[in-house]
This record gives structure tokens, sequence and C-alpha cells, in this order.
């Protein structure tokens, strides 16, 4: 039987490994069917909205910051999805976080706050908030 950290790494992991081998149209697609085109953009870093769907048509590619916050929120999302579920997910990554003062895990990582946001959803899987 696994012990509850186990099941937290194995979620962890592939979570990881889903964001490593799925491509940016496919990881733009999945973030915008959950926000909005306008949320990603913003987490993005992007001014124009249409933009992301030019990725996600592969029309062109995002520059690299914004690919690696594209990449950070899918593998966030999906590490909290595969702990609990797709609207406890999407409620999480948009709600106030006390660990990243009051900002939702998309503005921190639109803040490039990459790490600090990892971190609060391991304590939210783990129960500490």
């Amino acid at each position: 039987m696994s012990t509850q950290r186990e099941i937290t790494a194995e979620a962890e992991a592939r979570a990881h490994r889903d964001t490593a081998e799925l491509d940016i149209p496919e990881i733009a697609r999945f973030l915008q069917e959950q926000f909005s085109q306008r949320t990603i953009a913003h987490v993005a870093g992007i001014e124009d909205p249409k933009q992301v769907g030019r990725w996600i048509r592969g029309l062109n590619n995002p520059r690299f910051d914004s690919e690696f916050r594209l990449r950070t929120a899918f593998q966030v999302f999906r590490y909290i999805e595969e702990c609990e579920n797709r609207h406890v997910a999407r409620a999480w990554m948009m709600g106030m976080n006390p660990q990243l003062e009051d900002s939702s895990p998309l503005q921190a990582i639109a803040d490039d706050l990459f790490k600090e946001v990892m971190a609060a959803a391991r304590s939210y899987r783990q129960g500490d908030l």
C-alpha cells in the first residue's frame, strides 16, 4: 500500500513528465480551456491575447520567458489536479493564496515566482493550507 508521501511524489512526477512531453500548442490550448485566452496572455507576459491562439495553431512560438510561464502554470495545475481534481486545481490556481502574499498562483507565475508557487502547491497538497 502506498503512503501519502509516495502518492504525492507520483503525482508530482506525472505532472512533470506531462509538462516535458507536451508541446506548447497543447499546453496553451489546455490552459486557455481552463481559464481564458486573456488570462493566459497575462500569465505569459504578453499584451495581445490573440497571440495565444497563434501559439495553439502552431503559427509561431512564444519567447522563452513566456514558454517558461506556460509550462510552469501547466505543471502546477496538473500537480493539483492529480492530487485532487480539475475543479479544485482551477479554483486553487485562481484563488488568493496566503503563502503568495494573497496573490493567486496564476498572478504569482506572471510575476516570475515559480518556486514559490510550486512550494505553495506542495503545502496545499500536504494539508498545510
